[in-house]
Protein backbone atom coordinates (compact mmCIF):
# COMPACT_ATOMS: atom_id res chain seq x y z
CA UNK A 1 0.00 0.00 0.00
CA UNK A 2 1.01 3.60 -0.61
CA UNK A 3 -0.69 5.28 2.34
CA UNK A 4 -1.28 8.98 2.95
CA UNK A 5 -1.99 9.83 6.60
CA UNK A 6 -3.65 13.22 6.78
CA UNK A 7 -3.31 14.99 10.12
CA UNK A 8 -0.55 12.84 11.57
CA UNK A 9 -0.53 13.50 15.32
CA UNK A 10 -0.12 10.93 18.09
CA UNK A 11 -2.64 8.45 16.68
CA UNK A 12 -1.39 8.92 13.14
CA UNK A 13 2.18 8.24 14.22
CA UNK A 14 1.07 4.98 15.83
CA UNK A 15 -0.63 4.00 12.57
CA UNK A 16 2.47 4.97 10.58
CA UNK A 17 4.76 2.80 12.73
CA UNK A 18 2.45 -0.19 12.39
CA UNK A 19 2.12 0.19 8.64
CA UNK A 20 5.85 0.61 8.12
CA UNK A 21 6.54 -2.50 10.19
CA UNK A 22 4.93 -4.50 7.37
CA UNK A 23 7.15 -5.06 4.30
CA UNK A 24 6.09 -3.32 1.10
CA UNK A 25 4.13 -0.41 2.58
CA UNK A 26 5.07 3.20 1.88
CA UNK A 27 3.72 5.98 4.10
CA UNK A 28 3.49 9.74 3.69
CA UNK A 29 2.15 12.06 6.40
CA UNK A 30 0.55 15.49 5.97
CA UNK A 31 0.79 18.20 8.59
CA UNK A 32 0.74 21.95 8.35
CA UNK A 33 4.04 22.04 10.26
CA UNK A 34 5.80 18.64 10.15
CA UNK A 35 7.68 17.92 13.38
CA UNK A 36 11.46 17.99 13.44
CA UNK A 37 11.80 15.72 16.48
CA UNK A 38 10.00 12.62 15.16
CA UNK A 39 12.22 9.97 13.60
CA UNK A 40 10.31 7.07 12.06
CA UNK A 41 12.36 5.27 9.40
CA UNK A 42 10.55 5.34 6.08
CA UNK A 43 7.96 7.99 7.02
CA UNK A 44 7.95 10.90 4.56
CA UNK A 45 6.48 14.23 5.61
CA UNK A 46 4.50 16.68 3.49
CA UNK A 47 3.85 20.25 4.65
CA UNK A 48 0.35 21.34 3.62
CA UNK A 49 -2.63 23.27 4.96
CA UNK A 50 -5.98 21.54 4.49
CA UNK A 51 -7.75 24.90 4.41
CA UNK A 52 -5.56 26.04 1.49
CA UNK A 53 -6.00 23.47 -1.30
CA UNK A 54 -3.22 25.06 -3.35
CA UNK A 55 -0.71 23.71 -0.79
CA UNK A 56 -1.76 20.13 -1.55
CA UNK A 57 -0.16 20.14 -4.99
CA UNK A 58 2.88 18.24 -3.67
CA UNK A 59 0.95 15.06 -2.83
CA UNK A 60 2.61 12.02 -4.46
CA UNK A 61 0.88 10.59 -7.50
CA UNK A 62 0.88 6.94 -6.41
CA UNK A 63 -1.26 7.13 -3.27
CA UNK A 64 -3.56 4.09 -3.03
CA UNK A 65 -4.95 4.51 0.52
CA UNK A 66 -5.84 7.57 2.60
CA UNK A 67 -6.28 7.64 6.37
CA UNK A 68 -7.94 10.94 7.26
CA UNK A 69 -7.03 11.76 10.87
CA UNK A 70 -7.10 15.55 10.80
CA UNK A 71 -8.28 17.40 13.90
CA UNK A 72 -9.23 21.06 14.39
CA UNK A 73 -7.00 23.44 16.33
CA UNK A 74 -9.97 25.04 18.06
CA UNK A 75 -13.49 23.98 18.98
CA UNK A 76 -15.41 26.27 16.67
CA UNK A 77 -17.94 25.39 14.02
CA UNK A 78 -15.94 27.14 11.30
CA UNK A 79 -12.76 25.27 12.21
CA UNK A 80 -14.54 21.91 12.30
CA UNK A 81 -16.11 22.52 8.91
CA UNK A 82 -12.80 23.62 7.38
CA UNK A 83 -10.86 20.63 8.71
CA UNK A 84 -13.43 17.88 8.23
CA UNK A 85 -15.97 18.60 5.53
CA UNK A 86 -13.84 20.88 3.34
CA UNK A 87 -10.47 19.35 4.19
CA UNK A 88 -11.22 15.80 3.08
CA UNK A 89 -12.68 17.08 -0.19
CA UNK A 90 -9.56 19.13 -0.83
CA UNK A 91 -7.33 16.10 -0.26
CA UNK A 92 -9.31 13.77 -2.53
CA UNK A 93 -9.51 16.43 -5.24
CA UNK A 94 -5.72 16.84 -5.08
CA UNK A 95 -5.10 13.15 -5.82
CA UNK A 96 -5.09 11.83 -9.40
CA UNK A 97 -8.52 10.59 -10.56
CA UNK A 98 -9.06 6.86 -9.97
CA UNK A 99 -5.71 6.55 -8.19
CA UNK A 100 -6.85 6.24 -4.59
CA UNK A 101 -8.60 2.94 -3.89
CA UNK A 102 -9.62 3.32 -0.26
CA UNK A 103 -10.29 6.09 2.25
CA UNK A 104 -10.70 5.69 5.98
CA UNK A 105 -12.27 8.70 7.68
CA UNK A 106 -11.74 8.87 11.43
CA UNK A 107 -15.03 10.07 12.84
CA UNK A 108 -16.37 10.05 16.38
CA UNK A 109 -19.21 8.67 18.45
CA UNK A 110 -20.25 12.31 18.84
CA UNK A 111 -22.55 11.63 15.86
CA UNK A 112 -24.92 9.79 18.23
CA UNK A 113 -27.38 11.35 20.61
CA UNK A 114 -28.52 10.38 24.10
CA UNK A 115 -29.59 6.75 24.47
CA UNK A 116 -29.43 6.21 28.25
CA UNK A 117 -28.93 2.54 29.03
CA UNK A 118 -29.59 1.40 25.46
CA UNK A 119 -26.91 -0.24 23.35
CA UNK A 120 -25.76 1.70 20.30
CA UNK A 121 -24.28 0.22 17.12
CA UNK A 122 -23.57 1.27 13.54
CA UNK A 123 -27.26 1.03 12.60
CA UNK A 124 -28.50 3.27 15.41
CA UNK A 125 -30.01 6.48 13.96
CA UNK A 126 -27.71 9.47 14.27
CA UNK A 127 -28.79 12.46 16.32
CA UNK A 128 -25.72 14.54 17.22
CA UNK A 129 -26.40 16.96 20.07
CA UNK A 130 -23.72 19.51 19.10
CA UNK A 131 -22.16 21.09 16.01
CA UNK A 132 -19.07 18.86 16.11
CA UNK A 133 -21.17 15.71 15.71
CA UNK A 134 -23.34 17.34 13.05
CA UNK A 135 -20.32 18.28 10.93
CA UNK A 136 -18.84 14.79 11.32
CA UNK A 137 -22.17 13.30 10.21
CA UNK A 138 -22.25 15.66 7.23
CA UNK A 139 -18.71 14.62 6.30
CA UNK A 140 -19.55 10.92 6.56
CA UNK A 141 -22.55 11.44 4.26
CA UNK A 142 -20.49 13.41 1.74
CA UNK A 143 -17.77 10.74 1.67
CA UNK A 144 -20.30 7.95 1.12
CA UNK A 145 -21.68 9.93 -1.82
CA UNK A 146 -18.20 10.45 -3.25
CA UNK A 147 -17.53 6.71 -3.07
CA UNK A 148 -20.88 5.92 -4.71
CA UNK A 149 -20.08 8.27 -7.60
CA UNK A 150 -16.78 6.47 -8.19
CA UNK A 151 -18.61 3.41 -9.50
CA UNK A 152 -16.92 1.12 -7.02
CA UNK A 153 -13.38 2.34 -7.63
CA UNK A 154 -13.17 4.13 -4.28
CA UNK A 155 -14.06 2.27 -1.06
CA UNK A 156 -14.84 4.58 1.87
CA UNK A 157 -15.10 3.53 5.51
CA UNK A 158 -15.87 5.68 8.55
CA UNK A 159 -14.48 4.65 11.92
CA UNK A 160 -16.36 6.17 14.83
CA UNK A 161 -13.93 6.22 17.74
CA UNK A 162 -14.96 6.50 21.36
CA UNK A 163 -12.86 8.35 23.96
CA UNK A 164 -9.16 7.66 23.40
CA UNK A 165 -6.76 7.19 26.30
CA UNK A 166 -3.13 6.12 26.43
CA UNK A 167 0.40 7.50 26.84
CA UNK A 168 0.27 11.29 26.88
CA UNK A 169 -3.50 11.26 27.40
CA UNK A 170 -3.61 11.22 31.20
CA UNK A 171 -5.60 14.40 31.84
CA UNK A 172 -8.44 12.46 33.51
CA UNK A 173 -6.04 10.61 35.81
CA UNK A 174 -4.43 13.88 36.86
CA UNK A 175 -7.83 15.42 37.65
CA UNK A 176 -8.86 12.35 39.65
CA UNK A 177 -5.60 12.40 41.60
CA UNK A 178 -6.21 16.03 42.48
CA UNK A 179 -9.88 15.46 43.38
CA UNK A 180 -11.09 17.72 40.57
CA UNK A 181 -13.22 15.24 38.59
CA UNK A 182 -16.88 14.72 39.47
CA UNK A 183 -19.07 11.84 38.31
CA UNK A 184 -22.86 11.47 38.15
CA UNK A 185 -24.65 9.09 40.47
CA UNK A 186 -27.21 6.54 39.33
CA UNK A 187 -27.72 4.54 36.16
CA UNK A 188 -27.75 5.71 32.57
CA UNK A 189 -24.42 7.55 32.46
CA UNK A 190 -21.87 5.56 30.47
CA UNK A 191 -18.19 5.90 29.61
CA UNK A 192 -16.89 4.30 26.41
CA UNK A 193 -13.14 4.17 25.87
CA UNK A 194 -10.47 2.78 23.54
CA UNK A 195 -6.71 2.58 24.08
CA UNK A 196 -4.70 4.57 21.52
CA UNK A 197 -2.78 1.45 20.46
CA UNK A 198 -6.02 -0.47 19.90
CA UNK A 199 -7.42 2.45 17.90
CA UNK A 200 -4.33 2.43 15.68
CA UNK A 201 -4.47 -1.35 15.30
CA UNK A 202 -8.14 -1.12 14.31
CA UNK A 203 -7.34 1.46 11.62
CA UNK A 204 -4.62 -0.78 10.15
CA UNK A 205 -6.91 -3.82 10.38
CA UNK A 206 -9.80 -2.17 8.54
CA UNK A 207 -7.39 -0.73 5.98
CA UNK A 208 -6.58 -4.26 4.82
CA UNK A 209 -10.04 -5.87 4.98
CA UNK A 210 -11.04 -7.16 1.53
CA UNK A 211 -14.65 -5.97 1.81
CA UNK A 212 -15.04 -3.51 4.69
CA UNK A 213 -18.40 -2.22 5.88
CA UNK A 214 -19.11 1.49 5.41
CA UNK A 215 -18.99 2.14 9.18
CA UNK A 216 -17.38 0.58 12.25
CA UNK A 217 -17.54 1.56 15.89
CA UNK A 218 -14.09 1.44 17.50
CA UNK A 219 -14.49 1.08 21.25
CA UNK A 220 -13.35 -1.49 23.78
CA UNK A 221 -15.38 -4.43 25.07
CA UNK A 222 -16.40 -2.86 28.38
CA UNK A 223 -18.55 0.27 28.51
CA UNK A 224 -18.73 1.32 32.14
CA UNK A 225 -20.92 3.58 34.25
CA UNK A 226 -18.98 6.83 34.52
CA UNK A 227 -19.02 6.63 38.32
CA UNK A 228 -17.65 3.09 38.30
CA UNK A 229 -14.81 4.07 35.97
CA UNK A 230 -13.94 7.25 37.86
CA UNK A 231 -14.00 5.57 41.26
CA UNK A 232 -11.81 2.70 40.08
CA UNK A 233 -9.33 5.04 38.40
CA UNK A 234 -9.25 7.29 41.47
CA UNK A 235 -8.20 4.28 43.54
CA UNK A 236 -5.45 3.51 41.02
CA UNK A 237 -3.94 7.01 41.35
CA UNK A 238 -4.54 7.36 45.08
CA UNK A 239 -7.08 10.13 44.69
CA UNK A 240 -10.25 10.78 46.71
CA UNK A 241 -13.64 9.34 45.82
CA UNK A 242 -14.98 11.62 43.07
CA UNK A 243 -17.79 13.90 44.23
CA UNK A 244 -21.21 13.68 42.64
CA UNK A 245 -21.58 16.02 39.71
CA UNK A 246 -22.99 16.28 36.18
CA UNK A 247 -21.88 14.01 33.36
CA UNK A 248 -19.39 15.49 30.88
CA UNK A 249 -21.23 17.91 28.59
CA UNK A 250 -22.02 17.17 24.95
CA UNK A 251 -21.43 13.42 25.10
CA UNK A 252 -24.90 11.94 25.20
CA UNK A 253 -25.40 8.80 27.27
CA UNK A 254 -24.89 5.57 25.37
CA UNK A 255 -23.39 2.08 25.60
CA UNK A 256 -21.37 1.39 22.47
CA UNK A 257 -21.15 -2.04 20.84
CA UNK A 258 -18.05 -3.14 18.92
CA UNK A 259 -19.68 -6.36 17.65
CA UNK A 260 -19.33 -5.46 13.96
CA UNK A 261 -15.59 -4.80 14.28
CA UNK A 262 -15.03 -7.94 16.33
CA UNK A 263 -16.89 -9.97 13.71
CA UNK A 264 -14.07 -9.13 11.27
CA UNK A 265 -11.61 -10.97 13.51
CA UNK A 266 -10.25 -7.93 15.34
CA UNK A 267 -9.42 -8.36 19.03
CA UNK A 268 -8.61 -5.64 21.53
CA UNK A 269 -5.38 -5.81 23.49
CA UNK A 270 -7.04 -3.72 26.19
CA UNK A 271 -10.65 -4.86 26.44
CA UNK A 272 -11.32 -2.94 29.67
CA UNK A 273 -10.07 0.63 30.09
CA UNK A 274 -9.37 0.04 33.78
CA UNK A 275 -6.75 -2.56 32.85
CA UNK A 276 -5.36 -0.25 30.19
CA UNK A 277 -5.02 2.64 32.64
CA UNK A 278 -3.41 0.35 35.22
CA UNK A 279 -0.82 -0.69 32.62
CA UNK A 280 -0.11 2.99 31.87
CA UNK A 281 0.59 3.56 35.53
CA UNK A 282 2.58 0.35 35.96
CA UNK A 283 0.08 -0.87 38.56
CA UNK A 284 -0.90 -4.48 39.14
CA UNK A 285 -4.67 -4.26 39.69
CA UNK A 286 -4.72 -7.48 41.66
CA UNK A 287 -1.86 -6.62 43.97
CA UNK A 288 -1.83 -2.84 43.91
Amino acid sequence: MNVLIVGCGDLGLRVARMLLAEPGNSVWAVRRHPPTDVAIPGLRWIAADLARPQTLGTLPAGITHVVYLAAPDSRTEAEYRAVYRAGIEHVLDALPPNGCQRVIFISSTAVYGDHGDAWVDEDTPLDPPAFNGRILQETETWLAGRAALSGGHLVATCLRLSGIYGPGRTFLLERLRAGRAAAPAGAGHWANRVHADDAARAICHVLTLPSPAPVYLVTDDTPLPIRTLYEDLARLVGGPVPPVGPAPAGMGNKRLSNARLRATGFRFEWSDSREGHAALLGVDQAGG
